[in-house]
């Protein structure tokens, strides 16, 4: 891979996650001070995983149909923008749930339209996905380390104006994006159905929404849940950024990690060591040293259970189905999982507190773990050439 083209599908990732890392650990604090209620936070936050069911997959489709996925990344992006700039005048429940469904349905589909893009270029030019997956990783890190303390300083209101730029930013950079060619596949004759109906397939995806059903409660929540027991936006930001940090750790790991283990070994091991995390989230909250060694299993529940799930699915959706196998990927995991959580998660805070919630939680990632285990065949123990390997 060219050191331009490197330096473009960074740059983008490093923008898109600093509106992640903008945007999850602090929309919910802006929420709350808008005085929505947990119930109405978590059916808000879930409208973009709601939206992921649904949207990816038209926009894969149209990516994979006219073979111009960066025309509609740059769509979804330009559309997301418009989507935000109402965001100002949006402070009532319905008007607040109008805007962010508009918000939702384009923004929660650039990311699964640019991993195909990525995914294609490495194809043809052997070069590796997890660096420059963590730039995405640093630039969550800059943002929530950056928005805790401007929050701080300036009040939450100024969030609305930091996201904004931003956006703006986004969406310059889709015009840095080139396109990419995707060569024929062997299973091009195959149809989505074909695919999509495998036992190993399903239970991949169903054990993937598992894990993010728990995500998406500490997505929306985490943040509430922190200030709850006394902890500052500072630290919020920092309890944040320690877990992505560890993150970045594992994805510049994966080529080794990949090259000893098995995909299954590597999806189980991450799902269990969930288990841990969500757990002691729950029991111990006011243990800033425990909360501390959680975040840092965020290596494995996102970083590592991430780079295998892209990999087992870019094993069995490619050539012409490799955008929408990526959106059928984020609809199911992120969209139905992360909605799972996150409206779950609202209703359980309000009536049974944070504690009990999270603890709760864990039971998502061990049911995950068992799908996985009984459902997911593969033999393959290291990645494909061109992804995570050396």
């Amino acid at each position: 891979m060219s050191h331009a083209l490197h330096f473009n599908l960074s740059r983008f990732y490093f923008i898109y996650y600093f509106f992640v890392g903008a945007f999850v650990p602090y929309w919910g604090l802006y929420l709350t001070a808008e005085s929505f209620s947990p119930a109405d936070i978590g059916i808000l936050m879930s409208l973009f995983q709601l939206s992921r069911i649904i949207a990816p997959n038209l926009w894969g489709w149209l990516a994979d149909h006219t073979r111009q996925r960066v025309r509609w990344i740059r769509m979804t992006a330009f559309l997301g923008l418009l989507g935000f700039i109402a965001i100002f005048w949006a402070h009532d429940f319905t008007t607040m749930f109008i805007v962010m469904v508009a918000l939702s349905l384009f923004t929660s589909s650039t990311l699964p339209l640019s991993e195909s893009l990525v995914l294609a270029h490495l194809a043809s030019t052997n070069g590796h996905y997890s660096k420059i997956r963590l730039w995405g990783s640093w630039g969550f890190i800059v943002a929530s380390v950056l928005l805790g303390y401007l929050t701080d300083w300036f009040g939450i209101g100024s969030l609305l104006w930091f996201i904004l730029l931003v956006q703006c930013t986004l969406f310059a950079l889709t015009w840095k994006l080139p396109e990419a060619h995707v060569p024929p596949h062997a299973h091009d004759d195959f149809s989505i159905w074909q695919i999509l109906k495998q036992p190993a397939v399903m239970s991949l995806l169903i054990g993937c929404a598992m894990m993010v059903t728990a995500h998406g409660l500490m997505y929306n929540f985490y943040s509430i849940y922190l200030a709850e027991h006394g902890y500052s936006k500072g630290m919020i930001g920092w309890l944040w950024s320690l877990g992505v940090i560890c993150e970045i750790g594992i994805f510049v790991k994966m080529p080794w990690i990949m090259a000893r283990f098995k995909l299954k070994t590597i999806l189980l091991a991450s799902l269990m060591i969930g288990v841990v995390r969500f757990a002691m989230m729950g029991l111990v909250p006011d243990q800033l040293v425990l909360l501390l060694l959680a975040q840092t299993m965020h290596a494995f529940t996102f970083g590592s259970f991430h780079a295998a799930s892209v990999e087992v699915v870019t094993q069995y959706f490619n050539g012409r189905h490799q955008a929408k196998g990526q959106a059928i990927y984020n609809s199911v995991a992120y969209g139905v999982g992360g909605a799972l959580g996150g409206l779950l998660g609202g209703f359980a805070l309000q009536y049974l507190g944070g504690q009990v919630t999270f603890t709760l939680a864990a039971l998502f990632p061990l049911l995950g773990a068992i799908i996985v285990a009984l459902g997911l065949h593969l033999s393959q123990p290291y990645a494909r050439k061109g992804m995570f390997s050396h």
